[in-house]
């Protein structure tokens, strides 16, 4: 195993660094939640990783996104991102999409091919397609509740997606995977209620890239980040069957 992860293989093992380093990770979502969790999987030595998405880094990013910096800004997200890895690990093998998954774009990805799925994206529509397909393929796959309007990164916890509760977003997933006969969802979520944001913020904002923004809830550093690490957590002890001590 290269120095480089020589202190995670002090903790996990040799045979948990060679899973790692033979697994095969897609992240769906490089923002505020997704970008911290390739951070953590390209610091603890998986092999391949797969980022998805068409966003390019807004100045908006930059409190909250580990890949947004003002030398980022105007890049496609998993432009920067991949950069990122292989600054941290030359050997890993990076697959970047510049694409938005949703039904008419869930053809280009062949689920079989990896051995886990983390959605960090924001839509209903997209996560309940990485939901069903991840389904189809017998793939495990991670989902990330609501991170937005929240203060308390001690909220979140990881569990079924028939299990939560308050959130908002999980509601709605509970409702529209189980009209799809999903019966189950590994998920982070936290049972803070959002708070009312204390500026008002339009609909629609023009970044200074030039492109459009969707309306987003306010945010800060130190959620989306615990969120992404959780995430990073949960798939590096899955994929090489570690569980913490107590």
């Amino acid at each position: 195993m290269s120095e480089i992860f020589s202190r995670t293989e002090l903790i996990f093992g040799g045979d948990a660094m060679d899973k790692l380093k033979n697994a095969r990770v897609a992240v769906f979502g490089v923002g505020g939640v997704g970008g911290y969790t390739v951070e953590a999987l390209a610091r603890s030595g998986v092999g391949a990783i797969d980022i998805i998405d068409d966003d390019k880094v807004c100045p908006s990013n930059i409190n909250r996104q580990i890949i947004a910096t003002t030398k980022t800004v105007g890049q496609y997200k998993v432009d920067a991102a991949k950069q990122r890895i292989l600054d941290i690990n030359p050997d890993c093998k990076v697959t970047a999409h510049r694409t938005f998954y949703m039904p008419d774009t869930a053809e280009l990805f062949d689920f079989t091919e990896y051995d886990y799925i983390v959605d960090a994206v924001d839509t209903v529509t997209a996560k309940i397609a990485l939901a069903e397909n991840a389904a189809a393929a017998g793939t495990q796959i991670i989902s990330s509740m609501g991170a937005g309007n929240k203060l308390d990164p001690t909220a979140f916890e990881v569990t079924d997606i028939y299990k939560t509760s308050v959130c908002p977003l999980a509601k709605v997933m509970r409702y529209e995977l189980k009209r799809r006969g999903i019966k189950k969802l590994k998920v982070v979520y936290s049972k803070e209620k959002p708070i009312s944001p204390a500026v008002s913020n339009e609909e629609t904002t023009s970044c200074d890239n030039g492109s459009k923004c969707r309306q987003i809830p306010g945010s800060n550093a130190f959620v989306p980040s615990v969120v992404g690490l959780i995430i990073a957590g949960e798939v590096i002890k899955d994929i090489t069957g570690l569980k913490a001590q107590y």
